[in-house]
C-alpha cells in the first residue's frame, strides 16, 4: 500500500466516522461518545501525513504510533455504540 492509498483511506474514515457521530442520540452519552468519537476517528488522518513528512525515522515511528493509538480508542468507542444500541439497526449494518 502506497502512504497516499493509506492517507485517503484514514481520510475517508474520518469523513464515515462523523456520519456516525451526527446519527448518534442527544443523549448525555450519545454526547460523550460524540465528542470522543470526533476527537480520536479524526486524528489519523492528519497525523499520518505527518509521518510521511518525518524529519527522521524516530519522528515517523512516533507519528504511527499515535495513529495506532488513536485507531484503537475508536475502535473502543465503536464498540460502546454497539453494545449500548446508540443507533438505529439500519444504521449498525
Amino acid at each position: 500500500m502506497k502512504p497516499n492509498d493509506l492517507s485517503e483511506r484514514l481520510l475517508e474514515f474520518a469523513v464515515r466516522m462523523g456520519k456516525v457521530v451526527d446519527a448518534l442520540p442527544d443523549t448525555r452519552l450519545g454526547k460523550h461518545i460524540a465528542g470522543q468519537l470526533v476527537r480520536s476517528a479524526t486524528s489519523p488522518a492528519p497525523n499520518i501525513e505527518e509521518a510521511c513528512a518525518a524529519e527522521s525515522r524516530r519522528d515517523f515511528i512516533h507519528e504511527v504510533r499515535i495513529v495506532l493509538n488513536e485507531l484503537r480508542e475508536t475502535r473502543c468507542w465503536i464498540k460502546l455504540i454497539m453494545r449500548s444500541d446508540l443507533l438505529p439497526e439500519s444504521k449498525n449494518g
